[in-house]
């Protein structure tokens, strides 16, 4: 590993930024599937039922 950080530097930093993209993305998918979950949770499964007008 050493002498790839050495003689590839370049390969380290697209490594590092890769995780740091993968790290962003899947923090911005887990808050917004936790808004999702909170949403359906508080506003109940009432709200998908359409409301019959008499």
């Amino acid at each position: 590993m050493q002498m790839v950080e050495r003689n590839f530097p370049g390969i380290v930093m697209l490594a590092r930024l890769n995780f740091d993209w993968l790290f962003t993305l899947g923090t911005i998918i887990a808050g917004l599937l936790a808004g999702a979950f909170l949403g359906s949770a508080l506003m109940g499964h009432y709200s998908t039922v359409l409301p019959v007008i008499p």
